[in-house]
């Protein structure tokens, strides 16, 4: 009796090392990052399959710079979906940051500047919890995601 609670620990310790391991081998898939390029490995929550048509990934892509807070700041670049030839899965890039632009508003005296996380125009992505979503970007990027659910309701309208 007492060999049953040693076998199931050691089954679920193997078990964890093959969910790893099964992880690592995913993103042998994918390429290493370019010169002055990043690689962000996102690992979404596990879902079961029925569930995750519920869910997306809005993929924020930026940096951070210096502004009066008053202003509204955009910054140009397009994250673009590239897939990945012979393995069936995407990966996203942003190969560069496009300009950045402002509003004119001319601050009150004295306003301090600050320093806030400017993406890029951000894209909503189908989730799914059994493949990493990798995102190469410039050195000086950081990659932030969001994650939106469904509500319970769908609603239809006869026309």
């Amino acid at each position: 009796m007492q060999r049953l609670p040693i076998f199931l620990a050691g089954f679920f310790v193997l078990l964890g090392v093959s969910t790893a391991v099964a992880q690592q081998d995913n993103l042998k898939a994918f390429p290493p990052a370019g010169e002055g390029m990043v690689r962000y490995v996102i690992r979404l929550p596990h879902k079961e399959r029925g569930e995750e048509d519920d869910f997306q990934v809005e993929l924020l892509v930026g940096k951070k710079v210096m502004t009066d807070g008053v202003n509204h700041v955009m910054l140009g670049g397009e994250v673009a979906a590239k897939p990945l030839e012979g393995w069936g899965f995407t990966y996203y890039e942003l190969k560069k940051f496009g300009p950045l632009a402002s509003t004119l508003i001319a601050p009150p005296p004295g306003t301090p500047q600050v320093q806030k996380f400017i993406a890029v125009p951000s894209q909503l992505i189908r989730y799914n919890s059994r493949i990493p979503l990798v995102v190469y970007v410039p050195a000086d990027a950081e990659v932030r995601y969001r994650i939106w659910k469904a509500g319970p309701a769908a609603s239809a309208e006869k026309g």
